[in-house]
């Protein structure tokens, strides 16, 4: 996937930081989701309770990614990091020291976590803006691979719960976050060249670009799947097979994994390929793997096998969407970040929490599911209506790079 000349051609420590970074601010972005069932259990949830539970961190990780895209471009990736990794810690020991002890402060806590959210808006400028284009998916499927943080998550936190107590496990994550903080701080470098500081309303203009509002859209599928998933797989398969929280835990551990090996991969084959043309695919292949799933499969390994497929897909979407961005944004890529990034968690929020709200009134997850399938279709035509425009305008002026 890499060869000397991506190697020559950024910084890799800096990359290795980048990827460290997200790979510890997902894993603690995603607890509560691994944890929603001993959570739910102890404080008497009802499923729309959880749903909003495992959705709240990802609705604050998102508001807060435009805002962490913003500080991006005024102070550099570097120091904006370093803050939010400040808050993350922070909010890791008091929920340990102090203990969480009703819903609303469940709440409160998600809102908090969602500061880890918010590094996907930090991670991806401090590697995007040490390559030249023709390497930016692969660059930023590594550093975006990060988000296999939830597996670590999805694999320790319940069998962590069970043994020690949920609150606990927040203690134990600070100690992984606190080495990687310290890692941070002594490889990243912030790239040499950054594009020159605007206005705050400067920044809004993207918003008149109507392809800003495609790209956020393709990421809130992409992106809005996979974190949705990630979070509320656990109590799906609690729910819906009887799994216990811990067996619940490997199988959703197993899709996140295969969501965020992929992304990488899915970079360097938009790299390859063009992100237009493997996003045409991968956008398939999610909408028919969700259908599938959502007439509830007899046994649980039929149904973890249809989410694995969609989670490939979607985290390979997730390296492609990424693999354009930076082609069309490059001046502003800290702020399309912060925007792309944002609807990608408002997604993964409106996911999660209406999976809760399906079972909640229906009885059933199959709404919820098959209205993302839509949704996948959807992104499909939007795709295919702009592709031949893409590439015959700005795409035509990319050298080596293809879209």
């Amino acid at each position: 996937m890499t060869d000397r000349a991506f190697l020559k051609a950024g910084h890799p420590p800096t990359l290795l930081a980048a990827f460290l970074y997200f790979d510890m601010a997902f894993m603690v972005w995603a607890l509560l989701g691994p944890l929603g069932v001993q959570i739910a259990a102890e404080l008497q949830l009802n499923a729309a309770q959880k749903g909003f539970m495992v959705a709240v961190p990802i609705l604050s990780g998102a508001l807060l990614r435009l805002p962490a895209g913003i500080l991006v471009d005024r102070i550099k990736p570097k120091l904006t990091g370093i803050i939010g990794q400040v808050i993350v810690l922070s909010s890791l020991l008091g929920a340990w020291i102090f203990g969480v002890h009703g819903y609303l402060q469940v709440l409160l806590l998600g809102v908090l976590l969602g500061v880890a959210g918010a590094s996907f808006a930090v991670a991806l400028p401090l590697a995007s803006r040490w390559y030249p284009p023709e390497y930016q998916g692969t660059a930023l499927g590594i550093a975006g691979a990060g988000n296999s943080g939830t597996v670590f998550a999805a694999l320790f936190a319940p069998s962590l719960a069970a043994a020690l107590g949920w609150t606990s496990v927040f203690g134990l994550a600070a100690i992984p976050v606190g080495i990687v903080f310290v890692i941070y701080l002594v490889i990243a470098r912030d790239a040499p060249n950054p594009p020159p500081v605007k206005s705050l309303m400067a920044y809004l203009t993207v918003l008149k670009i109507g392809d800003a509002w495609w790209f956020m859209f393709f990421y809130s599928v992409t992106f809005g799947g996979f974190s949705g998933l990630a979070s509320s797989l656990s109590i799906y398969f609690n729910s819906e097979y009887g799994l216990s929280p811990v067996v619940a835990g490997y199988f959703t551990a197993a899709c996140v994994f295969a969501g965020s090996l992929v992304r990488p991969i899915g970079g360097a084959l938009a790299d390859r390929v063009g992100g237009v043309r493997a996003l045409t695919v991968l956008y398939i292949i999610a909408a028919i793997a969700v259908t599938l799933v959502s007439f509830r499969p007899p046994q649980a390994w039929m149904a973890l096998t249809l989410f694995v497929a969609a989670m490939l897909a979607l985290g390979m979407g997730n390296g492609s969407v990424f693999q354009i961005v930076p082609q069309r944004f490059r001046a502003e890529i800290g702020v399309m970040t912060g925007l792309v990034g944002m609807t990608g968690g408002v997604g993964g929020f409106y996911l999660a929490s209406s999976l809760g709200l399906s079972k909640q009134i229906s009885g059933s997850y199959q709404p919820g599911l098959l209205v993302f399938a839509l949704l996948a279709l959807l992104a499909l035509v939007g795709l295919t209506s702009i592709k031949r425009r893409w590439r015959t305008t700005w795409g035509a002026t990319l050298g080596l790079a293809r879209i």
